[in-house]
């Protein structure tokens, strides 16, 4: 890499222009903050009308499944130090073509859920003022939106972990605040039943479920800013985890014992669950809502836009999306791009069509990060700092991968259908890109 003059306003490239700025706390709150976006404020509904009381079950195998994925995150995140996330992970593991799979697949689900997050944010608003529900106002919403999240990113990666740190604290203060109230009020026994509901009313809550819970594998995408990647990615991991996990079985069980059979056709149950206990608590959470989903959306661009950065940085996009600012040390090509792209599928779908594209398809990534963890423990990867081991070799990896594979066997042929429709054409953009690059000169 050409290092430019001192002052010089040329962009910089490669790894070693990104500044290693954020630590442990820091990454475990951009975990929080893109787990806990927007479906939580919707879940508890939509989990009480396909298992009523049982629901919280749901969460809790969610965690069973969750949790030897994390350890396989935080296995092969803490053995790679370059930006990319999964898609850095699996290449890694299996070689390029495995790696762009899962990275232009894992860019695909992020920009689905970016714009399926961010129209439900302008529904939230609308619900208050009813003007912004369709047309130029809403376009003009969504748009200030997308435009305040890149001007924060493109001023520094430090300036966009204090924003996600700042918005993470703000939603999770009345959330369990909630929780916890919710919890010490209510009727346990009246709220809660474990009667085991049948695998294909638990497989299609469990789809739900893992869109829910996913997130870690956007906030981990930046590892090339991180201070430490072989000690901050399994702390952060499994902070972040076990705080969602607790989180979101609280705020099921609260829901269920605060509004009983009125949760099912409730499309705030969130904040109507705060309303009982706390007439003004309806709007605080609406409020709380709109924090949450933005902070979502912060930690999506963050995640994202580095993706978008390896991609072009390794060649599978033009070198252009490789490149940071001088000054701020950001890939801006990359932040605006995803920032654009995000807008427009807001502008043209809705939460529940885009949230079923992205996750079914993240299903599929956490199987290869599985795989990758395996690969690249059985391999010896490591990057400079002691990596966090596996314990009982495979088990884990198997674990995790068997899970993914449950849960994929309960999609619709519909889901399949598009996943695998998307599969092809990834297949065919990476032919496409490769020629190309045979046929460019030497650099």
């Amino acid at each position: 890499m050409t290092t430019p003059a001192p002052g010089s306003d040329r962009p910089l490239e490669g790894e070693a222009a990104l500044v290693r700025a954020v630590g442990s706390a820091a990454l475990a709150a951009a975990i929080v903050n893109v787990i806990v976006g927007a479906g939580i404020f919707m879940l508890p509904a939509l989990l009480a009308t396909r298992m009523g009381s049982a629901a919280p079950l749901a969460f809790l195998a969610g965690a069973l499944v969750i949790v030897p994925i994390a350890m396989c995150f935080a296995a092969v995140g803490s053995r790679t130090a370059a930006t990319g996330g999964p898609y850095t992970y699996v290449g890694a593991a299996f070689g390029p073509f495995p790696g762009f799979v899962a990275g232009a697949l894992m860019w695909i689900c992020n920009v689905a859920s970016s714009g399926g997050v961010a129209a439900a944010l302008v529904s939230q608003l609308a619900k208050a003022e009813p003007m912004f529900a369709s047309g130029a106002p809403r376009a003009a919403f969504l748009v200030a939106v997308y435009t305040a999240l890149v001007l924060l990113n493109a001023f520094g990666v430090r300036l966009g972990a204090r924003a996600i740190g700042v918005l993470a604290t703000l939603k999770l203060t009345p959330l369990f605040v909630l929780a916890v109230v919710g919890l010490f009020v209510i009727d346990l026994g009246e709220a809660v039943s474990f009667d085991l509901p049948s695998w294909g009313t638990l497989g299609t809550a469990m789809v739900l479920v893992m869109f829910a819970y996913s997130g870690m594998e956007t906030a981990l995408i930046p590892s090339g800013e991180l201070r430490d990647p072989s000690r901050d990615v399994p702390r952060a991991t499994f902070a972040a985890v076990l705080v969602v996990v607790l989180l979101y079985v609280s705020l099921q069980v609260a829901c269920q014992g605060l509004l009983g059979t009125a949760l099912p056709g409730s499309a705030t149950p969130i904040a109507d669950a705060a309303g009982v206990l706390w007439a003004p608590g309806t709007t605080l959470l609406l409020l709380t809502a709109g924090v949450s989903m933005t902070g979502f959306l912060m930690g999506n661009l963050l995640g994202s836009s580095r993706l978008l950065y390896a991609l072009g940085r390794d060649g599978y996009l033009p070198h252009a999306f490789g490149r940071v600012t001088a000054r701020h040390r950001v890939p801006l090509l990359a932040i605006a791009t995803h920032g654009a792209l995000g807008c427009t599928l807001a502008l043209l779908g809705n939460f529940e069509a885009l949230a079923l594209v992205s996750g079914g398809a993240n299903c599929l990534i956490f199987l290869g990060v599985a795989l990758a963890a395996w690969q690249a423990q059985r391999q010896g990867l490591h990057g400079t700092g002691a990596p966090f081991v596996l314990p009982g070799g495979p088990v884990v990896p198997l674990l995790a991968a068997v899970a993914m594979a449950a849960v994929l066997a309960t999609l619709t042929r519909a889901e399949w259908l598009a996943i695998g429709v998307a599969l092809l054409a990834l297949v065919a953009l990476y032919a496409v890109l490769r020629q190309l690059r045979r046929g460019s000169p030497a650099r």
